[in-house]
This record gives structure tokens, C-alpha cells and sequence, in this order.
């Protein structure tokens, strides 16, 4: 409704003035060519005329349009758009919007997402003006009106296995999908080893996004969302909940830029320009009129951090003050000081080898959030898993740009009492960081064959109390230093140090070389019957010939398995092959005290399939081994299926199943996502991410410079899809060739106005008839569409007619008689 008022009065503002003289903006295309003089009336129906087009009052393109007597406009093709503010997607986009009739004036709720068109002759302008203008004010973007469907499973396989060693694989599966204004989530893991097979699902929930909020109901761990920053409850999250979960959430924040939490002002005597600068650096620039008035600072980056603000007025510097930015790191809407999630269900397992011995026990829990200061962030939680129990408390500090501090007290039935301490200090040249926490710590110890058993693995573990400074230092852009210290107690006891030195050189004026020189000196345990740890190595990288190939190696010393001191030597080599499916190679020689090692790996790719494959041969015992990680992705949507590889596997969560037709068997595409990113695309299926919950377009262009004559079908393709939903579409690459002729009417005379159509271009016929048009090869059919919509379909194949250079000369077309007449 505030929209259609807006409209009104824009209209009825133009209205005014064309009293005055002006054209009026509501009159119709009849009106207004009354108002012409009568040597131009009968040119303005019928004939492309070529106007200035512009979106939301901004220039998109001068192009060629058709006016109907029936106040309706066509756009036939843009002509020039040099200095547009708008990318071409947009121009593709309304080109195709506008290649059907469109009436003027205020447009229905359904009308291809336009609010209002406007054409006006005296200033041969048309406008455009989009609901978007009048909704930039709205919190929230909306769900897509019918939601969306689809589905996305991450398949990962791991297996390893070798000489006296058993054979293990890991298989787990993640899944996205959605249902209508749900999004569904899902993960699954299975392991399988000698003896025994293990599975569990992890989570299996829809969830749904409303508004500041979101509600989430079906299996998962108790582990939550919505926050900022959760404080730590040690030993309830372990098993699953069936229920129900409810929290704050900024998935669906119309913009994302956030404001700071203290308003900024700034005073000018007249008209002109605020500077803010921090540090001496411009960050933006903003008009100013005279007055007090607040500064935009959506537009500045996160943190807390003084600026300058510089008013300049005739060119020269009016006033300057200092002023303070308050905008949290992560906490996107500071007007919103609270943030919550808690949820409520019972312990229950799913496709589940080993129940917990507190299925169907309650499970509860709940964390909240509050911004106490720009600076401050506090936090509680409280949850209750079957028996055990935990609640905790924090506050995020940051006291200043270099420094913040994180504390975190908690109760736990399974670990105890603990508290969590952090603090970061920042300075030009690096950071110290110094930590209190308790974690649990495991460790590996393997123990050799006897009395038949093969050798194994056995894992030890416990809660440990560890305290560390750290100090990280740049001497200059080529060199680094670090430095460690730790005290634990409990599972482990005792002090470590670790200390580092790295540097970067360039050899020979063109080759970079890496090496870095470290030592430590940490507690010992079973492993080296509890003697100290001590080591000290130096690795050397360096890129020879080319990037495609680089070497490392080191040597070194440390504590061996009995306690002893064992030195040892190791080279890689890496080598980019860029094959279809095999993209690098690595082979790799080590010599330690125990004997010799080599192994050789390789990174796999394909459009199907990524992973890496790894063989070994130990340098102790001489026994080989191997590996392979494996990621695969299956998508569903529209109907349609893709398997995925390429590099995207792990990120995807929505996106368009794109099949390519072409009459180029080589060609390469390109699809670009107006809320970016891209993928390269070749002839047959392929999957393009792209961005949850917020409407956009796909632009689909040709690969390089060199385009091919020919055209793409669709150009570009909009979505609007929830977190998981898939839509499929077909791209046709169509080789075309221009045609020239003339429509001519039942006496055989030239005849304007007639629209000349293939799906791969259009045109309409000028004076005596004349027209030009790009023609599909593989369908060179042309509908010709009259002025009264008669229509016919004519084939013009390119053998039969003769040509002129490049250009195929059909003659004189035209419909039959009996049509016409009709």
C-alpha cells in the first residue's frame, strides 16, 4: 500500500507539471502523440525508436523499444549503456523481462518485478521503477512465497590399512535439504574395523527461519545456535535429543551492515562533504547539508575505534572533531541487546550400535547473551542431559583495539569445577596471548604383538589443567619468531616450551625459499617412558623451475619411543599435473635412526569425485601402508540429479542444476552469481552454488574473449531458494548467423512494424520492410508477428539462399495471404 501511494504521488508530481507544459506522466501513449505535431504521429507506433532507459532512476542503457496503440511498451534489444551505473546482468535481465508487451502506467502485484513503467516522448525516456525502492526500509527479507525443495548429501569415505596393521574405513554422510519454508539437516557416520562396526546419526531436523528467529524440531546433539558467543558447559553434549530448539537468529536481516551503538553527529554551516578517516585513512565519504545531522555508519567496519571526521564545504576544510565507533564484532543488530536459544526434548538415539544407558532421560538446556557495553559481551547457560548436569557463565571483554580478555566459570557433574581465562594483547609488531583452560587430553601408545594378538593402538585419556603464554613477533616482513610456555596438570604434569624462528628469502631473484628452525622441550609420557620430550628440526622449502613444482626438507632431532635421542631426515617434492582427474603428485624420503621410509601420494579431482590416496612404507619396521579420503557430493532438485566434485563439495548447501546444450562441443560458459561468486560450465549437467534465502541471478556468459557466433538461451536465470533447496534449468548454446530481408505485405510491398522472432534474437521490420536478425542454426525457424497479432512461423535454412560475406540475403518473406487477411 505505501508503495502504490509513493507511485501515486511521483505521478501525480509529473502530473503537475505537465499542466505547466511538461508531458504528463499518467497520459497515455494516445495522448501524448496528440500532443506531436502531425508529421511525427505516424511514426511513433509501429517503428523501433531508440530511447534512454532507466531503472529506479538511474541510467541502465539507451535501447530500442516498439510503442503499441494499446499503451503498451516492447523492448527489442539494448544499444549502448556507456557510463551505466548497472552491470549488464541487469541489462539482460529487464531485456528479457521487457521482450513481451508490457503496459503502462502502475503495474499489478504480478508484473515480471516491475512497480511502475513510464514512457515519456517529449524526453524519449522510459523508467522502470522496481518494489525494491519502496522495501529497502523492511527488517527482514522475505522466504520464498512457495518455499523450495531439494536435497544435498556430503559423502566422505576413509580408509587406511597395511602390513600387520587392520584394515579400518570411515564412512559419514551430511545432508542439506529443503521442504517447502523448511530447511531439513542431516549427518551420519559408520566405521567398520576388525571386530567391531559402529554407526550413529547425529542429527536429523527441519528447521525454519522466522523473522529474528528460528525453530528447530527432530533429532540433534544439544549443542546451539543464534548466539554469539556460547559459554563452555563441559560433558553434556555427547548424545542426541529428540525435541525441539527456539533462538535468535540474523539469517534473514534485510542488511547485514550494522549501525553503531552510540549515534554519530556532525554540524555543517552549508552544503557539502564529511571525511571519516581512522588512522589517517579515508573509510568513507558521506553529503552533508547545513545543520546537525547523524553520520551513516552502517557503512564503516566492525569494532571499536576512534575516527576523524573532516567536513569540507566550497573545497576547503570547515571544521574537524573526533568521534568513538561502537560496532561489536559479530553482534550484527546492537539495537537487539539479547540472544537466546534453548531447547527441550528427551535423550533418544537414531540408527544408533550403542544406546546410551540414559535413553528416553530428559534433555534440556538454554543460553542467552546480552550485550552489557559496545565492549562487553555476557553469557549464561544452563543444561541438564539425563544426570548430568552443567551450567556456566562468561564475559567477552574488549577493553581496547590491542587488548580483550575472555573469562569462563563453569560446573559440571562429569568434569568438575573449572574456569576458562584468555587474554590477547596486540602491538604493531605482533600479539601475546595468555590462556587458562581444562580440556581432555588423550594419548596414543602403541603396543607391539604378543601371544598371538597383532599389534594395536590403545588411547588413553583425561581432564587436564593447562596454563601457557604465547608470543608471537615480526622483525620485518621476512622474518618471525614464537614462542610457547605451558604448565599442566593432571592427566599430564609438567612445563613444555616451544620455540620457533622462521624467515623467507628469495633465491636468484625469482625463486621464494622457506625455512624455519623450531625446538620444544615437553613433559614425556607412556610413549617415551615418561622421559622429557625434547626435539629441535629445521625445514627448508623452496620452489624450483616453476610453480608447478616445489621442494621441502628438514632434519632434526627428538625423543624416540625407549626415551632415546633419534635424528632423522626427510625431502618432499611436489608436482602439479593438472590432469583430468589427477591434479598433483608427491613423493617424499625419510632417514631415521630405525632405518629408511618413502611414501608417494596424489591429489584427485574430477567432476564426480576429490580426495587424496597415500602409500607408505614405515621407517621402523619397513611395513607398507596406505590411505585414501574420498569426498563426493549427490544433489536432487527439479526433478534432476548431478553428482558433485571439482573443489565444491564441502561448501555446497544451495544451488541450480545447470544442463548445457550446445552446437559447440567445446565450449566453456561461465555463470556468475549477482551475490557472487562463479563457476566454469561445460557442455552437459552441472551444479551451481549459490546463496541461500536471498533472491538473485545467475548471468550465463561465454569463457575468455573470444566469444563464438552464437547465442545463449537463457542469458540469465533468477532464484529465490531456502538453505538446501535446488531448481534446474537448461542453458542452450545456439550457433547463429545473421540474416537480412524484407517483410512484404500480400501486394508485395515493404511493410514496417512487423516483428521478426527466433529464439535466438528479434528484430522489427523498418521503413519498406527492411529487417537484419541473428538466426539459430540448429532451429531456423522465424515467427513473423503482425501489427494486429497475426502471426506465422516461416524455416529459412541456410542452404537455400544465397550470401553476401557473413550475411545470408533471404529476399522478401511474408505470410500467406489467407493468413494475413485473417
Amino acid at each position: 500500500m505505501r508503495l502504490a501511494v509513493a507511485i501515486a504521488a511521483m505521478l501525480a508530481a509529473v502530473s503537475a507539471q505537465a499542466t505547466a507544459g511538461a508531458p504528463d506522466a499518467q497520459a497515455s501513449l494516445l495522448e501524448q502523440r496528440g500532443r506531436m505535431p502531425a508529421e511525427f504521429r505516424e511514426h511513433l507506433f509501429g517503428n523501433p525508436l531508440t530511447v534512454r532507459v532507466e531503472l529506479d532512476g538511474q541510467y541502465l542503457g539507451d535501447a530500442e523499444v516498439l510503442l503499441h496503440e494499446d499503451n503498451r511498451v516492447q523492448l527489442i534489444g539494448f544499444v549502448e549503456s556507456i557510463d551505466s551505473p548497472w552491470p549488464q546482468s541487469e541489462r539482460t535481465r529487464w531485456a528479457e523481462q521487457l521482450a513481451e508487451p508490457l503496459p503502462l502506467g502502475i503495474c499489478a502485484p504480478q508484473c515480471r518485478g516491475l512497480a511502475a513503467l513510464h514512457y515519456s516522448l517529449a524526453n524519449s525516456l522510459l523508467s522502470l521503477l522496481t518494489p525494491a525502492t519502496a522495501s529497502a526500509e523492511q527488517r527482514n527479507i522475505a522466504l520464498p512465497a512457495s518455499g523450495s525443495h531439494g536435497l544435498i548429501v556430503r559423502n566422505s569415505l576413509a580408509v587406511h590399512g597395511g602390513q600387520d596393521q587392520p584394515a579400518s574405513a570411515r564412512y559419514s554422510a551430511e545432508l542439506s535439504g529443503s521442504i517447502g519454508l523448511w530447511s531439513t539437516v542431516g549427518s551420519y557416520q559408520y566405521y567398520a574395523q576388525p571386530g567391531s562396526t559402529d554407526h550413529y546419526l547425529s542429527a536429523l531436523y527441519a528447521q525454519r527461519e522466522l523473522g529474528d528467529h528460528f525453530v528447530r524440531a527432530g533429532y540433534f546433539l544439544p549443542t546451539f545456535e543464534g548466539i554469539i558467543r556460547q559459554p563452555r558447559a563441559p560433558g553434556t553434549q555427547n548424545d542426541t535429543a529428540l525435541g525441539v530448539m527456539f533462538g535468535s537468529s540474523d539469517v534473514l536481516l534485510a542488511d547485514t551492515r550494522s549501525a553503531s551503538v552510540y549515534p554519530v553527529y556532525v554540524t555543517a554551516n552549508r552544503d557539502g562533504v564529511v571525511e571519516i578517516l581512522r588512522d589517517g585513512n579515508l573509510l568513507a565519504t558521506q553529503a552533508v547539508k547545513p545543520g546537525v545531522q547523524e553520520i551513516d555508519t552502517r557503512r564503516l567496519p566492525g569494532g571499536i575505534y576512534d575516527v576523524v571526521l573532516r567536513v569540507i564545504e566550497d573545497g576547503q576544510e570547515a571544521s574537524r572533531e573526533t568521534a568513538s565507533i561502537h560496532k561489536p564484532s559479530r553482534w550484527r543488530d546492537p539495537t537487539r541487546r539479547w540472544r537466546y536459544s534453548a531447547f527441550a526434548g528427551q535423550q533418544r538415539s537414531l540408527l544408533d550400535s550403542d544406546r546410551s544407558m540414559q535413553e528416553g532421560e530428559i534433555a534440556a538446556g538454554a543460553v542467552v547473551n546480552y550485550l552489557l557495553h559496545p565492549r562487553a559481551v555476557a553469557g549464561a547457560t544452563v543444561q541438564q542431559i539425563g544426570t548430568r548436569r552443567a551450567t556456566g557463565l562468561s564475559m567477552d571483554w574488549q577493553a581496547s583495539d590491542r587488548f580483550s580478555a575472555y573469562t569462563n566459570f563453569y560446573t559440571s557433574s562429569d568434569a568438575g569445577r573449572g574456569v576458562d581465562l584468555q587474554g590477547l594483547y596486540r602491538y604493531r609488531a605482533g600479539s601475546v596471548v595468555a590462556n587458562h583452560a581444562r580440556s581432555w587430553a588423550e594419548q596414543r601408545h602403541r603396543l607391539p604383538a604378543s601371544e598371538g594378538a597383532p599389534p594395536r593402538w590403545e588411547t588413553r585419556g583425561g581432564w587436564q589443567d593447562t596454563t601457557a603464554v604465547s608470543i608471537t613477533h615480526r622483525f620485518s616482513h621476512r622474518d618471525n619468531a614464537s614462542l610457547r610456555v605451558a604448565r599442566s596438570s593432571g592427566f599430564t604434569r609438567g612445563t613444555g616450551i616451544d620455540v620457533s624462528y622462521g624467515r623467507r628469502e628469495t633465491l636468484f631473484g625469482r625463486h621464494d625459499v622457506n625455512w624455519r628452525v623450531s625446538a620444544y622441550d615437553r613433559p614425556g609420557s607412556r610413549f617415551t617412558h615418561y622421559r622429557r620430550q625434547r626435539g629441535i628440526d629445521l625445514t627448508v622449502s623452496v620452489s624450483l623451475g616453476s610453480e608447478r613444482r616445489s621442494y621441502s626438507g628438514s632434519l632434526g632431532s627428538r625423543t624416540g619411543e625407549a626415551g632415546q635421542r633419534d635424528g632423522y631426515v626427510t625431502a618432499v617434492a611436489t608436482q602439479r599435473v593438472d590432469g583430468k582427474i589427477l591434479r598433483s603428485v608427491n613423493g617424499m624420503v625419510t632417514a631415521e635412526r630405525s632405518g629408511f621410509g618413502a611414501g608417494a601420494g596424489a591429489y584427485l579431482q574430477s567432476p564426480l569425485l576429490e580426495g587424496d590416496v597415500q602409500l607408505y612404507r614405515a621407517a621402523g619396521s619397513g611395513h607398507v601402508g596406505g590411505s585414501a579420503n574420498l569426498d563426493s557430493t549427490l544433489v536432487i532438485g527439479g526433478g534432476h540429479a548431478a553428482v558433485l566434485g571439482q573443489g565444491r563439495s564441502g561448501s555446497v548447501d544451495t544451488g541450480i542444476i545447470v544442463d548445457v546444450r550446445s552446437d559447440f562441443p567445446d565450449i566453456k560458459l561461465r555463470a556468475d552469481d549477482s551475490r557472487g561468486g562463479g563457476v566454469q560450465l561445460r557442455p552437459g549437467r552441472n551444479f551451481v552454488p549459490v546463496t541461500a534465502y536471498r533472491a538473485g541471478r545467475v548471468q550465463f556468459d561465454f569463457h575468455g574473449r573470444h566469444a563464438p557466433a552464437a547465442a545463449l538461451q537463457p542469458s540469465t536465470i533468477s532464484y529465490h531458494l531456502n538453505k538446501g533447496g535446488v531448481v534446474h534449468t537448461t542453458v542452450d548454446v545456439l550457433r547463429t548467423f545473421t540474416v537480412m530481408g524484407q517483410v512484404l505485405d500480400a501486394d508485395g510491398n515493404g511493410m514496417r512494424g512487423v516483428q521478426v522472432i527466433n529464439h535466438a534474437g528479434r528484430n522489427v521490420s523498418q521503413e519498406e520492410g527492411f529487417f537484419t536478425l541473428e538466426l539459430s542454426a540448429r532451429a531456423p525457424v522465424v515467427e513473423l508477428r503482425y501489427p494486429n497479432r497475426i502471426s506465422c512461423v516461416l524455416t529459412m535454412e541456410e542452404g537455400r539462399h544465397p550470401r553476401e560475406g557473413d550475411v545470408l540475403m533471404v529476399g522478401g518473406i511474408g505470410c500467406p495471404p489467407s493468413v494475413v487477411a485473417h
